[in-house]
């Protein structure tokens, strides 16, 4: 990703309404759909600036793992311990059949080879351990944002899908998320084209509005892996190690 990204990134992630929401729907998802043991090996991949590390600490012993020396300097000050740096699909540090949990959150739009991917990742995995995964979704959403992130691509469900079901990971679901406020970001996205105005940067709002949304969006935590939910910005993906 570019510099910009995770400066924003470190500036914001305990206080804007997407890092603060996101975080609360995948811990609700963790909870209902992958149950791990009290004592559960967890790896976070493409840990940023370690804002998600707190959250899974909820679930057991987490280890996490960054490529960008400034992000994964914050990450290790969070975390009060060491994070990797091996790329993805190789994870040469990482090793094999450790975790019961792993997590990419946002990571594997990134990757080249998301197949490769998929295959070295469940390599790290107990017999039986959990993979949650996140991604954008839309390619046609497709805008500045994607370009600063570096992203090769975003998601259908049905490619999210394959993915999955081409790997040695079985899927277990998969479905949409933050379809709540999918129409307003559809039409702020549409109005940005039209007026020719990149939308790459993440800006704070306004703190009642930024409340206001942290609200709408973490309301699907009750919903989702429940019920399936109308397209949205994003995807995720639970699967077992077989």
């Amino acid at each position: 990703m570019e510099r910009v990204v995770y400066q924003q990134m470190a500036e914001l992630d305990d206080r804007h309404w997407w890092y603060r929401a996101r975080r609360r729907i995948i811990a609700d998802l963790i909870r209902r759909e992958v149950r791990p043991p009290a004592d559960a090996q967890i790896l976070e991949l493409g840990c940023g600036t370690g804002h998600n590390l707190a959250m899974l600490s909820g679930f057991g012993h987490v280890e996490g793992l960054e490529l960008d020396e400034e992000a994964r300097s914050l990450s290790e000050k969070r975390l009060g311990r060491k994070i990797m740096s091996s790329p993805l699909p190789e994870l040469g540090e990482v090793p094999d059949h450790h975790y019961d949990l792993i997590c990419a959150l946002d990571v594997i739009e990134h990757i080249e080879d998301d197949h490769a991917a998929l295959e070295s990742i469940s390599k790290k995995l107990k017999p039986g351990g959990k993979f949650v995964m996140t991604v954008p979704a839309h390619q046609w959403m497709w805008s500045a944002h994607d370009v600063v992130n570096h992203h090769k691509r975003r998601y259908s469900k049905s490619r999210l899908r394959t993915l999955i079901e081409r790997s040695p990971m079985k899927l277990e679901r998969a479905g949409y998320f933050n379809s709540l406020l999918f129409p307003l970001a559809v039409a702020e996205r549409a109005a940005s084209k039209l007026r020719g105005k990149s939308d790459a940067d993440v800006k704070l709002p306004p703190a009642p509005l930024n409340a206001t949304l942290e609200r709408v969006f973490a309301a699907e935590r009750y919903l989702i892996g429940r019920l399936p939910l109308p397209p949205g910005l994003s995807l995720f993906a639970v699967a077992a190690a077989r």
